[in-house]
């Protein structure tokens, strides 16, 4: 389908490329970058999620990069964005291996990487090419699976990383665990690793800004008050990471990766995610938490994951609600 052309109407999406030669590397860098990492290969259900950042690029044409305010706001006023491609085969251990000294470059140069799936196995290359200490998700399921799959990236995270790449769970949320989603099993591992679950119920009783304070206060390595005064935040990697005199860790050992898994999402909206399941988030839910986290900039990395382009419906609704999760990561930017 051919878009019309409005010269007063911009399109979102449709950023120059990264920096790759020389010339352009003498430039002022951009405030974000988007990489596609088609992981797929590994997914517990069968899954064309390699499409997906193809798919999301070609969707995010249908938006414009406005926000009403008001006033009116045009993001490309305010932040750079440019794209760097796709890394080649990232299922394999060589590929991993591709994709976290991809994000680890790119995360020298820009506030924020984009990462776009794939299946949810992206989130473990990602963060630790990142270098985040902390990890927030938005998803149905806990991915506390053993093996390699899209159903274990939080787990490796905290088991299988090298050294100093791993991510103390104590720094961890998982919001949208639902019912009916998991087992009994996974919930107590993540109990018995001191991962912070906010369930589906639970967020849906407290708000949007109540959670996301929260969760933005343990990935980032805050002290929890409590009742009894003020306690560590967990186990923080690294001396580097211990709070200062403020309070607050140093701004390396402050780095949270948002996790987006879109499965999080109701059936009705998502119905090219394999595991979304009815009575999950809204779509204007998935957009106002996402843009909630990415208002901190502590915030360094986010992938978008377990959209399956090729099983969409006709209307592309869950590849088109991811491709707002983009706009609302970089919207999270402007301050």
């Amino acid at each position: 389908m051919t878009l019309p052309h409005d010269p007063l109407w911009p399109r979102a999406g449709n950023w120059p490329a990264w920096p790759d030669s020389e010339a352009q590397a003498g430039a002022q860098h951009p405030d974000a970058a988007i990489i596609g990492v088609p992981t797929h290969a590994t997914s517990l259900s069968p899954t064309g999620a390699h499409a997906t950042p193809a798919a999301i690029r070609q969707a995010l044409q249908r938006f414009s990069p406005t926000l009403m305010g008001p006033p009116a706001i045009d993001l490309r006023d305010h932040i750079t964005v440019a794209d760097a491609g796709d890394i080649h085969d990232p299922d394999t251990a060589e590929g991993i291996e591709r994709t976290v000294e991809a994000v680890r470059s790119l995360s020298h140069s820009v506030r924020r990487v984009i990462a776009l799936g794939g299946d949810n196995s992206l989130t473990y290359p990602v963060a630790r090419g990142a270098g985040a200490r902390g990890l927030i998700t938005f998803d149905a399921h806990f991915d506390l699976r053993d093996g390699v799959s899209n159903g274990s990236p939080v787990r490796r995270l905290i088991d299988d990383a090298p050294t100093g790449e791993r991510i103390d769970p104590h720094r961890i949320v998982q919001i949208g665990v639902a019912d009916y989603a998991n087992s009994a099993a996974y919930a107590e591992r993540a109990a018995g690793y001191g991962i912070r679950v906010v369930t589906l119920d639970e967020f849906r009783a407290r708000g949007i800004a109540d959670v996301a304070t929260e969760a933005l206060r343990i990935a980032g390595g805050e002290p929890v008050i409590t009742g009894a005064g003020v306690q560590d935040a967990g186990e923080l990697p690294d001396a580097g990471g211990v709070p200062d005199a403020g309070g607050l860790p140093d701004a390396a050992d402050s780095r949270i990766h948002l996790d987006i898994d879109v499965d999080v999402c109701d059936r009705s909206v998502a119905p090219g995610c394999p595991a979304s399941v009815p009575g999950g988030l809204h779509a204007w839910e998935l957009r106002s938490l996402t843009r909630a986290i990415a208002h901190d900039p502590r915030v360094v990395s986010a992938d978008i994951a377990e959209v399956d382009a090729t099983a969409d419906t006709p209307d592309g609704r869950t590849v088109r609600l991811a491709a707002l999760c983009v706009l609302e990561l970089l919207a999270g930017m402007v301050r």
